[in-house]
Parts: C-alpha cells; sequence; structure tokens
C-alpha cells in the first residue's frame, strides 16, 4: 500500500475541484480527513467519481441516489460513506 507523493496529493486535489461549491466543500473536508491514508486503489477510485458531472456527484454525495453499474464497488461504497458522514 503505497503513500501518495506531495505532487500526487497536489494533482488528485487539483481533479478534485468542482463546479458547485457543495461537492467542493465535501470533497475537501473528506480529503482533509484521508488524504494521507489514501492508497493508489482508493485514488483510483476517486478518479471515477471526479469523471461524474457535478449534479450526479452532489446526489450521491447528499444520498439522493446510490452507486450503480460501475460505480458500485465496495471501495467507491466506503469512500461515499466517509464523504456522508463528514
Amino acid at each position: 500500500m503505497s503513500r501518495l507523493t506531495e505532487l500526487e496529493r497536489a494533482r488528485l486535489r487539483w481533479r478534485a475541484r468542482r463546479g458547485l461549491l457543495e461537492n467542493d466543500l465535501i470533497i475537501t473536508r473528506y480529503l482533509d480527513q484521508y488524504e494521507t491514508q489514501l492508497t493508489d486503489e482508493d485514488v483510483t477510485a476517486l478518479t471515477q467519481l471526479f469523471e461524474l458531472g457535478d449534479n450526479d456527484l452532489l446526489d450521491l454525495l447528499l444520498a439522493r441516489k446510490e452507486l450503480e453499474g460501475d460505480l458500485d464497488t465496495p471501495r467507491l461504497r466506503t469512500i461515499i460513506s466517509r464523504m456522508r458522514e463528514l
């Protein structure tokens, strides 16, 4: 389980920037809490989330929708659950 380098953390935070402030706030709180613990697999999962449109992502984060299809994985369920708790 490798830890993120400084550059990888900066890139992840840059990719995490969203058009909706609500998404930005939730994701930033998550990264503030868990960034130093993230694995390569976590980063890959987060990248999948960041490819969603802002409204779809917000619906997931606010539990208006649940993960489905390729996104419905144990790792993403854990990440979304942690984001919702913050």
